[in-house]
């Protein structure tokens, strides 16, 4: 479609508005960004636009957006993109697997790009794509959730609970997710962790060849010598070797890459040892379930930091964990979100020491898990929260953090 000389409304100005707006200029279309931070009613008389573009942060099913001419970066995409789509969804596990999907198919020298949340301008791109073209994109549910188009790969990881601040209930959550294997043909792949009862309900949504994968199916090969840590590491490995074996990539190029991997930025990253004490930073756990799963990744005693703002989840089964675990002996808690955690904490039976350090400076925070963790120790963020009470996103509180253990002396 061109839009020349239309009337362009983009929804939001994050990331994707902005690569929205570069996208609809190059068509010299006439383009009002219209955003909350500039203006409360920005979604007032919509219907004066020939095309709405909402961004993914933007709820779709506002009133105010019960019109026809409504679209989104990623539908966009998907209807123009010429190349194959590799798509990831999940709760966790989306941006490690897409990456690790990713390095294979470079290393395979294919034609890949890596797009969207950690990668590049997913509209920018679109000029540069040919059929010979991979790309590979992990899906958010605010992207998936009015998305009509499926992609060639659909990897769908387990699916628990998040983003309750946004989408109205569970149902409503894992429905969004649906949409990614919903739209596929008989020539597609559904790549679907069978290990858990959410993601093996997709497998009646698709048309596409179904691809169970789970970390215990995964061949030994693929878990020895890995520079990623953490047991749920594995169903990320997992998924990436099925979907390259699904395109044939050659055995020794895929285990090359696995053993080479190290993992994203803010997940599970070894920061520094500091006086025999090791400092780890997941800041991009925002929920319990990814805390979880760090967690289980150490058997050294370990001191957790956790807590930031509340999006409405619930920690009790965390609290579970941290007392079944026997290594978590101490728990700094920050952040709004700090009351509740230590309710859940008292209500599992906690025996630790508790350390409420409320909106300390992140400086006094690193000093104090220093001083409470023995030699031989781990320092772990991971704060199974939102960041937005004391940062200004994860990878600022995970920055802040790296900074304060450099600065250690």
């Amino acid at each position: 479609m061109n839009n020349k000389g239309q009337k362009v409304a983009i929804l939001g100005y994050g990331l994707e508005g902005q690569d929205a707006e570069r996208y609809f200029k190059k068509q010299d279309a006439k383009i009002t960004i219209l955003d909350q931070k500039f203006d409360k009613d920005y979604l007032k008389r919509l219907d004066k636009y020939d095309l709405v573009v909402r961004s993914p942060g933007v709820y779709p099913n506002k009133p105010e957006l019960r019109i026809a001419n409504v679209t989104t970066p990623i539908q966009i995409f998907f209807e123009k993109c010429p190349g194959k789509i590799i798509g990831v969804t999940g709760t966790k596990g989306k941006g490690t697997t897409s990456t690790l999907i990713y390095e294979i198919l470079k290393k395979a020298k294919k034609d890949v790009y890596l797009v969207g949340n950690i990668g590049k301008p997913y509209l920018e791109l679109l000029p540069k794509l040919t059929k010979d073209n991979f790309v590979v994109m992990e899906l958010s549910s605010f992207q998936l959730i009015d998305l009509t188009k499926s992609p060639h790969i659909a990897v769908v990881l387990n699916i628990t609970l998040d983003h309750l601040d946004w989408h109205k209930s569970k149902e409503e959550y894992v429905n969004a997710k649906k949409n990614i294997v919903k739209y596929q043909t008989k020539d597609d792949f559904a790549v679907i962790n069978s290990e858990y009862d959410v993601s093996k309900s997709f497998l009646e949504l698709t048309k596409a060849k179904v691809i169970l994968f789970n970390k215990s199916k995964l061949e030994d090969k693929y878990k020895e010598n890995l520079l990623l840590r953490g047991e749920h590491n594995l169903e990320n490995i997992a998924a990436a070797v099925y979907v390259v074996k699904a395109l044939k990539i050659k055995e020794d190029i895929i285990l090359k890459t696995v053993r080479e991997f190290k993992g994203l930025e803010h997940r599970l990253e070894l920061v520094k040892e500091v006086r025999g004490v090791t400092f780890y930073n997941d800041s991009f756990a925002t929920g319990p379930q990814p805390t979880i799963a760090a967690i289980k990744s150490f058997t050294e005693p370990v001191t957790l930091i956790l807590g930031g703002s509340d999006k409405g989840l619930n920690y009790d089964d965390l609290g579970k964990e941290i007392v079944a675990s026997k290594q978590v002996k101490k728990v700094i808690i920050i952040g709004k979100v700090g009351p509740l955690i230590i309710k859940s904490l008292n209500k599992a039976g906690y025996k630790g020491s508790i350390i409420n350090l409320k909106q300390r400076s992140m400086a006094r925070i690193v000093e104090n898990a220093l001083r409470n963790t023995p030699r031989g120790g781990v320092v772990l963020l991971s704060p199974a929260a939102a960041s937005f009470d004391m940062f200004r996103d994860y990878k600022d509180r995970g920055n802040q953090f790296k900074k304060a253990v450099q600065n250690l002396k």
